[in-house]
């Protein structure tokens, strides 16, 4: 296996971005698997990683978070990727504008010394389901609006971004 996307999702719209770039890497030549990184025994089996993971409260999920700690080594010595599933596409007027400067928000609370080539923020998808009934009113005063919102178009164009980086290096 070339690449792992791995990621942790909440309500599995991580999970669909992942899949969608594994799939990209994958009609580039390259062997990726998607997997949700607490069913991964043995990350030294993957010679580059995408990670991701879905943000809650300005962070990664604890399991993300976790399988970035646990292998700092091995990470430390590979091509990473980073990226991050939120809602800036769901959000409008001054919060959409704002949504930008969560992301070194998230990128300070993982651990410094992880090392990455990029990161990406991507909107996912906001259902009413996943918010408490408070939540949900504030959602709808904040201006925001449920739906799916993942671009799907920008999502490839990063993911070919990465295929043609790690193909480049394996021709060099």
């Amino acid at each position: 296996m070339d690449v792992l996307v791995g990621y942790a999702t909440a309500h599995g719209s991580t999970r669909g971005v992942a899949e969608r770039i594994a799939a990209t890497l994958g009609r580039a030549g390259l062997k990726a698997e998607a997997r949700a990184v607490e069913t991964v025994d043995d990350a030294d089996a993957y010679p580059s990683f995408v990670l991701g993971s879905a943000v809650h409260d300005q962070t990664w999920l604890k399991p993300a978070k976790g399988f970035v700690r646990d292998n700092l080594d091995i990470l430390g010595a590979r091509p990473v990727w980073l990226f991050s599933v939120g809602m800036p596409g769901a959000l409008r007027g001054p919060w959409r504008r704002l949504a930008p400067k969560e992301i070194p928000v998230i990128l300070r609370a993982l651990p410094p010394e992880l090392s990455y080539r990029s990161h990406e923020l991507f909107s996912g998808v906001i259902a009413p389901a996943q918010l408490p009934r408070f939540g949900r009113v504030l959602f709808r005063l904040m201006g925001g609006r449920f739906g799916d919102y993942r671009d799907w178009g920008a999502i490839d164009a990063w993911a070919s971004g990465i295929a043609e980086e790690l193909t480049r290096g394996s021709r060099a």
